[in-house]
């Protein structure tokens, strides 16, 4: 009897394990090779097609955030989507318009999309993406770029605004130096000779003014980033953008991650295109 238990529990975690892919994909458009966690939903298979979601991480972080914030493959099996985490070093998931080492948008749309794509049978009515901090930046110039790729987007606690003074205040309040702005400075150039804000999601949607798309974003009122997040919320409403904005208690932690990300879970369900 034992035997058979075991060799049930071994079947089990197989497939667990089966569930979950990790790939490392080396790239012309990145100095070194970029780590993905793939998670599969337990009913994917391959005669259906599956919605997928990207998401991003944040500044500081890798690959693996998101599935240390919260249960990934219970997420993918609960809503039945296969999930995407990428590592965007701390590139801001720009094309560096000086380092030629740092050009993730290209890496993602011309390397990772195609391999996603290959992989698994998408529904390409119903694809998705969404991040936190720097990841919620990430998500939404993706989507306001690239809106025929996207069902819609979201963003947690997103570093909306590209701006050296914010994020050199960002900096000190969480490492009690430069580390933020200094390797912006490296991606994006010399804050006194470059407007870093012509990044902005602010400047993005100006420059796009047909973009009227609808997306999801929060962000915890005790952030630092909270007025970021603001700003976005009055400016989409002069622009009649029909966003779901959700303001509620929490910090810039993991602790607020682990529940926001699922209001955007639900309104990826809620936004299936059948």
């Amino acid at each position: 009897m034992s035997k058979v238990i075991f060799t049930i529990i071994g079947l089990l975690a197989a497939i667990s394990l089966k569930a979950q892919e990790k790939w490392i994909i080396k790239s012309e458009y990145l100095a070194q090779p970029d780590t993905i966690l793939v998670f599969k939903p337990k009913a994917y298979n391959k005669t259906e097609k599956f919605p997928l979601v990207y998401l991003l991480h944040g500044y500081s972080e890798n690959y693996k955030q998101w599935s240390q914030t919260t249960d990934l493959q219970k997420m993918a099996d609960q809503y039945g989507f296969i999930i995407v985490t990428p590592d965007g070093f701390t590139s801001y998931y720009i094309n560096s318009p000086i380092n030629k080492g740092s050009q993730y948008e290209d890496f993602f749309f011309k390397e990772l999309v195609p391999k996603v794509h290959h992989s698994f049978n998408i529904d390409d009515k119903n694809i998705f993406i969404s991040g936190l901090s720097m990841g919620g930046y990430g998500a939404l110039r993706y989507f306001i770029l690239h809106p025929d790729y996207f069902n819609t987007a979201g963003s947690t606690s997103g570093a909306l605004e590209i701006d050296y003074l914010n994020f050199q205040k960002v900096s000190q309040q969480f490492w009690q130096n430069n580390r933020m702005p200094e390797d912006l400075t490296k991606k994006l150039g010399n804050p006194k000779t470059t407007n870093w804000n012509q990044f902005s999601i602010s400047t993005l949607l100006k420059q796009h003014p047909d973009f009227k798309r609808a997306f999801i974003f929060d962000c915890g009122t005790e952030d630092i980033l909270y007025s970021n997040s603001i700003s976005l919320k009055q400016q989409t409403e002069s622009l009649k953008i029909p966003v779901t904005f959700i303001s509620q208690p929490g910090d810039h932690n993991t602790e607020y991650w682990s529940r926001s990300i699922e209001h955007h879970f639900v309104y990826f369900q809620q936004h299936l295109i059948r």
